[in-house]
């Protein structure tokens, strides 16, 4: 019990010195004070919806419940920040994409800070476009549902859906504005943070729903046990890492003389590089073709039972959706990775800098090397990320417990803001030689 009291007794002493230091003080009120204005205005809802049917519908529809994921349950009330960040995060995963593929954007991501902030500008430029789109099309779709009517382009329905889509539109690039205020003058990753205030917001209302589901204590147990270990595992995976060692040599010269100096290091490669980006690319593929078949299987004829089919070979409580989203997060994690190891480069920066990995030749041999290893590496990061994202199957079928759902890739996002925003404040501490958190 001495080593838990301690770490407590740190714990609490680490955080009375954030609150003893000015300007930390000022940025950890900040944030705060950003997401109590995020939660405000997820709380303001479009005006003529059918609210009690509107949440009724998200707990039937997955695509509907991933999208109010990244909305912070913004979009269950159908608030003018009903979309969240989530046209934001597309843009930013689209320009992740292209980078490797379009020269012109090639060339100015290796133009240093400068090139980083054109390629921010033109993501925030997509971003408007996506979110006029998606803001449309979530109109469409709910009032299909019959949540929501007057929907359209022609006729007395134009203005009010222009209205409606410029509103959450509008509440989007606000989210994003609030969030890279956040990143300037908080703490943490304002985007990360906006999201992770969503999910955990939702948190007192799914727990509720659990305990008063009454007779099924053992199965709320073995939920908690369950996500218990999920959240070990998704720290030890985020934080593991395979350091390479790296030689560095250079050369001098003084009073007409070459010295050659030489040092060592290691450039650290992270097990899980590709974070949640699989979990989302996977969900949003398997989600939508249940989602279009339900419009089209309630007639009769071939179509109608074609829909049908469809519908049942995705619906998420059968055993071959979990068995195709297993796969297809594994697929999407290798993808991910070498997209981003591409970026990364890291056998002509090294032989650029005069690196060389020990044993190792420069050039064609250590890009061989690195390519082995990241392979390695992603086997276990996406095996990792298939098991994290077939958990609530489990967790469902071993506790029977309806009314609790897990969500894969909240979860990896809460763990991760949260060692994220840790880790800066331990910075900002041991700057001030206090001690920090993470001990």
């Amino acid at each position: 019990m001495q080593p838990s009291r301690q770490s407590g007794s740190k714990l609490l002493q680490a955080m009375k010195d954030a609150f003893s230091l000015p300007d930390l003080r000022r940025r950890i009120l900040y944030t705060l004070i950003m997401l109590a204005i995020f939660r405000f205005i997820a709380h303001v809802p479009v005006p003529g919806v059918d609210l009690s049917a509107l949440r009724s519908l998200f707990d039937k529809n997955q695509l509907l419940g991933m999208l109010d994921l990244f909305s912070g349950g913004a979009m269950r009330n159908l608030s003018v920040a009903a979309m969240g960040v989530y046209p934001y995060i597309t843009s930013s995963i689209v320009m992740q994409l292209l980078v490797p593929v379009i020269p012109s954007l090639q060339s100015l991501s290796k133009e240093g800070e400068e090139g980083r902030n054109k390629i921010n500008q033109i993501t925030h430029w997509v971003t408007v476009p996506l979110a006029i789109l998606q803001g449309y099309g979530q109109l469409i779709l709910l009032q299909n549902a019959g949540v929501i009517s007057g929907i359209g382009l022609a006729g007395e329905k134009l203005l009010p859906t222009a209205a409606m889509v410029m509103s959450m539109t509008a509440g989007t690039m606000f989210l994003v504005w609030l969030g890279e205020r956040i990143t300037e003058n908080g703490i943490g990753n304002g985007i990360s943070i906006i999201i992770f205030g969503g999910i955990v917001a939702g948190l007192p209302e799914m727990l509720g729903r659990g305990f008063i589901a009454g007779g099924q204590t053992a199965g709320l147990l073995f939920f908690v046990v369950l996500a218990a270990a999920m959240v070990v595992a998704i720290v030890v995976m985020t934080e593991g890492q395979r350091r390479v060692p790296v030689q560095y040599s250079r050369s001098s010269i003084r009073y007409g003389r070459m010295y050659r100096q030489s040092g060592s290091t290691y450039i650290p490669l992270r097990v899980n590089m590709a974070g949640m980006i699989p979990l989302i690319f996977a969900m949003s593929i398997m989600i939508l073709p249940g989602t279009l078949a339900s419009y089209f299987s309630g007639g009769t004829g071939f179509f109608a039972n074609a829909a049908k089919t469809i519908g049942n070979i995705f619906n998420t409580t059968g055993l071959v959706y979990w068995a195709l989203f297993f796969l297809l997060t594994v697929a999407f994690a290798f993808f991910y990775t070498m997209v981003i190891f591409q970026q990364m480069n890291l056998a002509e920066t090294l032989q650029k800098q005069g690196g060389s990995v020990p044993g190792i030749r420069p050039g064609k041999q250590t890009d061989e090397y690195f390519n082995q290893l990241i392979t390695r590496l992603t086997w276990a990061g996406a095996i990792f990320l298939a098991v994290i994202a077939v958990a609530p199957y489990i967790a469902m079928k071993a506790s029977n417990l309806q009314v609790i759902q897990l969500s894969s890739a909240g979860m990896i996002i809460v763990v991760g803001v949260v060692l994220d925003t840790m880790k800066q404040l331990e910075a900002q501490l041991l700057m001030r030689r206090y001690e920090g958190f993470l001990k």
